[in-house]
């Protein structure tokens, strides 16, 4: 119950219909014309017990998992294809050079894996060796108290992206110090009002992020409802995409904060050269709640993947044997590796 609130405050010819409504300011998207069922292949490791793997990530023959609430350490190095354990690292607790928590992960290259934690508001970056079986902690960002509790990021050329949680902006650009240098975008909404709580709306709106710099492409999925974003900053172009259950539903404490309704939205999404591939669960958040008030365990993660082009057209929908969280995606390999939180055996990969 307590992780769940947690992750909460955490073409034409493709698509059967995708219009704007005369009473909508953005595009809807109702269904993908093309389908495909998936199967999953577990992934056999060696040595790791995991509790939450949260995210996944694979560059360099190495594939990174980040464990939301491991005891002992939060990311963990393997080799890639084989799945043989290289290192631990990012061990837990609040001495100099551990983790108080793991939000997200970004690995650009061996020696640039690049981790967030919110508890301690700082971006860490690591370097990998499998030759040795070890990964050190090389820098430590600490991030600007105006970025308040940053629970997603991407790194850029010159910095970071970063979500804004007050509800006044979309994203920040930050400076390779952790200084907010650039605002941009407001919340998408239809519905919001100048009466509507700004960090209640933020925390309704609460998105996962992937930036690719090749075409400049970034996109936000919402965790809440279904709700997509998309920009280029290359060309500056920006453009926001409703699915059939809308924007994100809640209503506002007493203490100002968003209480969730509807529905749980995506659960991670990434850029690649052609595509945007996000993970959608699609499940009445008031039926999560019942059955964690039952006593038990519902399914936690999405079957679906949804596919669209980088204009924001739906493309794809893959329909999954296993409920999934986060993914890493190969398109010369049409492979996706993605993690099944809870499962025995959590890491698993798809053939499209």
């Amino acid at each position: 119950m307590k992780y769940l609130l947690y992750y909460i405050l955490i073409g034409i010819s493709c698509l059967s219909a995708c219009t704007s409504s005369p009473d909508s300011h953005f595009s809807r998207y109702s269904d993908f014309t093309k389908t495909k069922a998936l199967s999953a292949q577990v992934i056999n490791l060696d040595t790791i017990l995991f509790r939450y793997p949260f995210r996944v990530t694979v560059r360099d023959s190495v594939a990174v998992v980040m464990d939301l609430h491991n005891i002992d350490y939060y990311l963990h190095a393997f080799t890639y294809p084989g799945w043989k354990h290289i290192a631990s690292f990012g061990r837990r607790g609040e001495a100099p050079k551990e983790m108080l928590s793991a939000a997200n992960i970004q690995f650009n290259s061996l020696d640039s894996l690049w981790a967030l934690d919110p508890n301690k508001m700082q971006i860490t970056r690591w370097k990998i060796s499998p030759s040795t079986s070890s990964a050190e902690l090389v820098e430590e960002i600490k991030l600007d108290k105006k970025l308040v509790r940053s629970l997603d990021f991407h790194t850029m050329e010159s910095g970071f992206l970063i979500p804004d949680y007050l509800g006044e902006h979309r994203f920040w650009e930050v400076d390779g110090n952790g200084k907010p240098i650039k605002s941009n975008g407001t919340i998408p909404s239809e519905t919001a009002n100048e009466e509507t709580s700004r960090p209640a709306l933020a925390q309704a709106w609460r998105s996962f992020m992937d930036y690719n710099p090749e075409n400049g492409v970034l996109a936000m999925a919402t965790q809440l409802g279904e709700s997509l974003e998309i920009y280029n900053l290359k060309d500056s172009t920006h453009k926001v995409l409703y699915g059939p259950a809308g924007e994100p539903e809640f209503k506002t404490g007493k203490d100002g904060s968003g209480v969730p309704n509807g529905i749980m939205g995506f659960s991670d999404i990434k850029v690649t050269n052609k595509y945007i591939y996000a993970v959608f669960q699609g499940i009445k958040f008031k039926d999560k709640l019942a059955a964690y008030q039952r006593g038990e365990q519902p399914e936690d993660g999405g079957r679906f993947i949804y596919v669209f082009d980088l204009q924001g057209n739906p493309v794809q929908k893959y329909t999954l044997d296993r409920a999934i969280y986060g993914i890493d995606i190969n398109e010369e390999t049409n492979t996706i590796v993605a993690t099944e939180v809870k499962s025995d055996d959590p890491i698993i990969e798809f053939k499209i």
